[in-house]
């Protein structure tokens, strides 16, 4: 399976200036591998960020997500081909679905099939998922095959540890990818992280990020300072020990953030 790099850089809810000047330090800093969609409204300015850094196309990898209203197989293409040109890419090298369908209007046959297409016409060099529950996930594999999907994107903080998810993806070969790692920065405010951080002498949000890469996630937190951006790489050469792992494992109250009204039913 192709590795996606274990630590990314998120943009979700960065616009504007904020979020090229994000990305521009993130690269600075050594990350290389981006995350963006087309409900964030900002692949124009990642792109942007991506040309003025120096740093090679190819080092980079780039991952954007297919909005709700371009599952239609009218507009699939198109607003694949439009992200491409607010990146100013040839291609990406992940393009995943954003969210299942679940108005009931379209099959989810119609919207993989276009996905598969996109790979298949060199838009993405790998495709995935992102937010499908485990019974969906298992539906995407009798459509395109596991060997067919990357990652199923989905939230991971010590606040909402998704087991039964990780572990099918697990199953299936399929690398999860963890969203929202420090649960809105609320990780940075909680006493036990903070007493593992100081242990370590690293920050809570290293500790966080350091669970994931633990578990075999890879993870992708958002950031526009410099100083945090380059703490959230200490979580690459932290080990936490078993007895860090067991007391942020009690940390786990199914506390879901990201769970808008068109949101599946949840495993």
């Amino acid at each position: 399976m192709t590795a996606i790099p274990s630590l990314g850089m998120g943009t979700f809810r960065l616009a504007g200036q904020q979020a090229y000047q994000a990305v521009l330090t993130a690269l600075d800093c050594g990350y290389r591998h981006l995350d963006t969609a087309q409900i964030y409204a900002n692949e124009a300015e990642v792109g942007q960020a991506l040309q003025d850094s120096g740093v090679a196309r190819q080092e980079v990898f780039l991952t954007t997500k297919v909005w709700l209203d371009n599952l239609h197989p009218h507009t699939f293409l198109s607003s694949v081909e439009e992200s491409l040109a607010k990146l100013q890419v040839d291609a990406v090298d992940l393009l995943l679905i954003h969210w299942p369908d679940s108005s009931g209007q379209l099959a989810m046959e119609t919207y993989l099939e276009r996905l598969a297409e996109a790979k298949q016409r060199g838009l993405s060099q790998h495709i995935g998922v992102s937010n499908f529950t485990n019974a969906q996930l298992s539906q995407a594999v009798s459509i395109l095959g596991a060997d067919m999907i990357l990652t199923n994107q989905v939230e991971v903080h010590p606040y909402l540890h998704n087991r039964q998810v990780i572990e099918h993806c697990q199953q299936l070969g399929i690398q999860v990818t963890g969203y929202m790692p420090l649960a809105v920065s609320k990780v940075m405010r909680d006493p036990l992280l903070g007493q593992i951080a100081e242990a370590h002498q690293v920050s809570a949000a290293a500790v966080a990020i350091a669970w994931q890469l633990q578990q075999g996630l890879v993870t992708i937190p958002s950031s526009t300072r410099r100083a945090n951006l380059l703490a959230n790489q200490q979580a690459l050469t932290l080990r936490l020990s078993a007895q860090d792992m067991q007391a942020i494992a009690q940390l786990d109250k199914g506390e879901r953030i990201a769970n808008p009204d068109f949101a599946p039913q949840w495993d």
